[in-house]
């Protein structure tokens, strides 16, 4: 799996969608102060429905306003080739927002939605990998969770026909006989959950995620019994205390409580985000 940086799914679904139809796509260009967004901020306006956010408020009131109103413009002259435009906002009391900065932003007007999409290419950061075993009722939650954030994920389950169709293609399906063997092919940094159907299963996993020593994160999904265990089950296997301190488990913000997968998901995916920021 590439490091490639994520297309936003939701502005690239849309594009999809309005293909052969005018759009106008906005871009933020330069901060100066306070604003909501900074220039990993985008827009993609039709005539009827926008995707992406650029920060909300007022300052994406007036440009939803601005973008339609350059559509109509182009529509009305029979212009189908690429019209844009720059226009700085102040972010006061024009706009009715106090943050106090002022955003540049580029209005583009496309003549088909689909020449959109090779320009969001690279918009957002490059993403954080998370390696995901096992597709039971919590990863399932965790995957619908994490499709609007910066993760690509690989999802590795032994059993064939588990895994719901379709997926986004920041998400990989792997159906394999031996979960612990794929983990020698993850790259330095990968970020590792473990919550396969078996115990048995975990623990092989859990114990070549240490071994290697170079992951991000490496989660179990489980009580603190089940931590327990598997730590005497590793000292026995020869496996460094500061190895096996590494291992998370219980997964999950311990703030965030409850036993619904969908409350799961998101304490995790909390957790995984503080984590991929280095604040875990």
């Amino acid at each position: 799996m590439t490091h490639t940086a994520l297309l936003p799914q939701e502005l690239a679904d849309f594009a999809r969608a309005a293909r052969g139809r005018a759009v106008c796509l906005v871009r933020v260009l330069e901060v100066r102060g306070s604003a909501p967004r900074g220039t990993d901020a985008a827009l993609l306006i039709g005539a009827e429905g926008f995707a992406g956010t650029i920060g909300g408020g007022h300052l994406e009131y007036e440009a939803i306003a601005h973008a339609r109103s350059l559509l109509r413009q182009a529509e009305a002259g029979g212009n189908g080739a690429e019209a844009a435009q720059t226009r700085r906002f102040a972010l006061g009391p024009s706009l009715g927002q106090c943050c106090g900065g002022s955003v540049e932003l580029r209005f583009s007007v496309l003549a088909d939605a689909a020449d959109a999409l090779p320009r969001l290419q690279g918009l957002e950061a490059r993403p954080h990998e998370l390696w995901l075993y096992g597709a039971g009722h919590v990863a399932r939650a965790l995957v619908h969770v994490m499709l609007p954030l910066p993760f690509r994920i690989r999802w590795l389950d032994t059993r064939e026909n588990v895994f719901p169709q379709p997926l986004p293609g920041q998400v990989e399906t792997v159906q394999t006989d031996d979960l612990a063997a794929e983990v020698a092919d993850a790259a330095p940094g990968v970020m590792h959950l473990v919550m396969t159907h078996s115990h048995a299963l975990d623990f092989d996993i859990v114990r070549a995620v240490l071994a290697r020593g170079d992951a991000a994160y490496c989660g179990l999904i489980g009580s603190a019994t089940k931590r327990a265990t598997f730590e005497r089950r590793l000292r026995a296997r020869g496996l460094a205390e500061a190895g096996i301190g590494t291992l998370v488990c219980p997964v999950g913000l311990p703030a965030i409580a409850g036993k619904l997968p969908g409350v799961i998901a998101v304490s995790v995916a909390a957790q995984l985000l503080l984590a991929a920021q280095g604040r875990a």
